[in-house]
């Protein structure tokens, strides 16, 4: 996703949170710039839905549009009640047998629905000019989507966002951060992640680390490049579903041995 284009997203999403669109389309379709009839409105020429900044996966979930927008999210259809099986013929009466004491039927377990997260890694620390992720973040980046990607339902989207230090002029800051984006997102897809999910964006010096506000200027080049180290970095953002784990069986407490006379 380039500047841009993020630009008519957040420009759109802030009509939509000034309250200029009818009341039908935000309980229609919450979290969703949408027109006059309460339709999703999407970016010309990326058929992308448009969110407003009210957006979360819960409400894309709920909306109207959420096949067309978010399938991923979609809550799965309820499965058809199947039809009886047809009574069997009557057989000729029998002599009643003594039947054993039946059993109480076991309880059904419990359906488990699928719930909505949203996880975040930032890795810190690229080198000072360079759009590369350093061997760390790599090994980072590796460990979360072995243990938080990976065992997650579906993936919705991944919103990847790059930042540099304020050292520099702003162009070159902000081409610098969008190319940190694309080698992420780059490794991301290499990874097997799908390329259709993935957003990105440089943001240049605009979101620093709040530590380092006390980086003085008036320190050596060398120490307020290190000083700003946390601000050269990638920040990677994963919006999808995950089954929680099963409820565990109950445990019946153990009787008690009878006391001895």
């Amino acid at each position: 996703m380039n500047s841009a284009f993020r630009n008519i997203l957040a420009g759109l999403a802030a009509v939509a949170v000034c309250g200029s669109l009818p009341a039908l389309a935000q309980v229609k379709n919450q979290g969703y710039v949408t027109d006059t009839n309460g339709n999703v409105v999407t970016a010309t020429g990326a058929g992308v839905c448009v969110r407003n900044a009210q957006w979360t996966p819960a409400l894309a979930a709920a909306a109207e549009a959420c096949k067309q927008c978010t399938p991923d999210l979609c809550p799965a259809p309820k499965a058809a009640a199947a039809a009886p099986a047809p009574k069997p013929a009557a057989k000729p009466e029998a002599k009643p047998e003594a039947k054993p004491e039946a059993k109480p039927a076991a309880k059904p377990a419990a359906k488990v629905e699928p719930r909505n997260v949203e996880l975040k890694i930032e890795l810190q620390g690229i080198a000072f000019g360079k759009p590369d992720l350093t061997a760390d973040n790599i090994k980072e980046l590796d460990e979360f989507l072995k243990t938080e990607v990976k065992p997650l339902t579906t993936v919705g989207a991944v919103i990847i966002t790059g930042h540099t230090d304020r050292i520099g002029s702003q162009k070159t800051n902000k081409k610098l951060s969008e190319d940190r984006a694309i080698k992420a997102r780059d490794y991301l897809t290499g990874k097997g992640i799908d390329q259709k999910l993935v957003f990105w964006e440089g943001k240049a010096d605009k979101s620093p680390i709040p530590v380092t506000k006390f980086c003085d200027n008036k320190m050596n080049r060398k120490q307020l490049i290190e000083c700003l180290a946390p601000n050269r970095r990638v920040t990677v953002e994963v919006v999808g579903t995950i089954l929680p784990p099963p409820p565990k069986p109950e445990t019946k407490p153990e009787a008690k041995p009878a006391a001895k006379p």
